[in-house]
């Protein structure tokens, strides 16, 4: 089709399938991308060619899905999805089809597919559009619609619904009426979708440009009670003082502002979840304002719960959960030195440009507007100075180690800990203290104590 580039690759892909008699198209969201626009090289085919006969053609293939006509083709360095026309039926799990059949055609090939926008083929190699649901003319209108009837097509795969709000977030796209009205009623199918597909549908909503308009969507439809009730349990939940917005709508906003490619995942689910222990913990005091206390400690405990619900990986958990527990730090001018360093030991210099990140993100959310260019900016000069100098931040940066408490006559075994963790208390409080010789001597004085006590 004019306007459309179809890669030399592709074409080259396609010179074997035509040799061998058989029809190949470029399919999936590389067409949808191209229709926007945007570039694309993760490339789905389809093809009137059976697998057996795909295998055959390259010499590399991965027989990924075979039993669902689908192999991944090794070629020239790029990875490329390759299934035949199929029809699907028979959908008892929620996601995926119990029969799949072969297809003649296309065009009976599309039909099965979720939205218009992906539903469309460009034949290959000249890029000839087939797009018998008007997927383009949908595109430029910026609309999310089913291909068929919404409440089938929701009724196959349950991941559907939460796929067309993750859309409406990446792209910037409406959801039509019909096919957003269809998506309660099939609530019950998408409680059957394994927890480790929601959980990358929910990855991709956060790094969307406006996560945003994703949660609200779901909360719209239902979709937030089902599958994230504590977030849900924050709307209506009233904050004083400098938030301008309840509970759930700020914390929509911090993930909006956390939604920046160079912040990782666990900040943008830190800035989503941060405040989600503020229902638990509201309590209305003497002057008639709600608080909040110990809100950051419970809201960490449900993330944990929440993500593991969705089986995160315990490193992005146990990040995240950090990142909640520490985000209520207050500083002021008049911390001494020492204080500065207990804050750095406590955050974990490692974690202390996300704890920032996160900490922007709710001071943007509270307001609905950037914070002071200067925000934070004494705290990190602070912890920088901290930084550059001469520190002890950890058991390892200590100028001795449990040999040589040994060598002064401390029993191995636990005491070996507790003398070292206090003379990092130590140091922490007076870094000067930080040499071999001086530790030791506060090290036998501190072993005389314990054995005497």
């Amino acid at each position: 089709m004019r306007g459309l580039r179809i890669h030399p690759l592709l074409k080259e892909i396609a010179a074997i399938f035509s040799r061998r008699g058989k029809q190949v198209f470029l399919v999936g969201g590389a067409v949808r991308d191209m229709f926007r626009g945007k570039d694309a090289q993760d490339w789905d085919l389809a093809t009137d060619a059976l697998p057996e006969e795909v295998i055959l053609m390259f010499p590399k293939v991965i027989p990924t899905g075979i039993k669902h006509g689908t192999v991944t083709v090794r070629y020239k360095g790029y990875s490329l999805e390759v299934t035949t026309f199929r029809t699907e039926s028979e959908y008892h799990d929620g996601r995926r089809p119990n029969k799949v059949d072969y297809a003649a055609t296309i065009e009976a090939d599309l039909s099965r597919r979720d939205f218009t926008m992906n539903a469309i083929a460009l034949s290959l190699p000249e890029g000839r559009k087939v797009d018998p649901f008007d997927g383009v003319g949908d595109i430029k209108r910026r609309i999310i619609r089913c291909v068929g009837n919404p409440a089938e097509r929701f009724g196959e795969d349950g991941l559907r619904p939460l796929r067309a709000v993750r859309f409406a977030s990446q792209l910037g796209f409406n959801i039509e009426d019909a096919t957003l009205s269809a998506v309660n009623p099939s609530l019950r199918i998408t409680a059957k979708v394994a927890a480790e597909r929601i959980r990358d549908e929910i990855d991709k909503i956060i790094g969307s440009p406006k996560p945003s308009r994703a949660f609200l969507l779901m909360e719209k439809t239902g979709l937030l009670e089902l599958l994230l009730p504590e977030l849900a349990r924050c709307r209506n939940i009233e904050q004083k003082g400098f938030h301008r917005f309840d509970v759930l709508d700020h914390s929509l906003l911090a993930c909006d502002r956390a939604a920046q490619k160079s912040w990782s995942a666990a900040v943008r689910l830190a800035a989503l979840f941060h405040d989600i222990g503020k229902p638990e913990t509201r309590l209305l005091d003497a002057s008639g304002i709600w608080t909040f206390y110990q809100h950051e400690r419970v809201s960490a405990e449900l993330v944990r719960k929440i993500l593991a619900r969705f089986r995160y990986s315990n490193e992005v958990v146990d990040r995240a959960v950090h990142l909640i527990k520490e985000h209520m730090f207050y500083y002021e001018e008049i911390w001494i030195d020492a204080a500065v360093r207990r804050f750095i030991i406590r955050v974990g210099e490692e974690n202390l440009p996300d704890l920032y990140r996160l900490r922007m993100a709710d001071a943007y959310a509270a307001a609905g507007k950037p914070p002071p260019k200067d925000f934070l900016l004494p705290l990190i000069r602070r912890v920088d100075k901290a930084l550059a100098g001469g520190r002890a931040f950890s058991l390892k940066d200590l100028q001795i180690d449990g040999t040589d408490l040994i060598g002064i006559g401390v029993k191995a075994g636990p005491s070996i800990g507790i003398i070292l963790r206090e003379l990092l208390e130590t140091v922490v409080d007076d870094p000067a203290l930080n040499t071999k010789e001086k530790l030791l001597e506060i090290a036998r004085n501190l072993n005389l104590r314990y054995r005497s006590g």
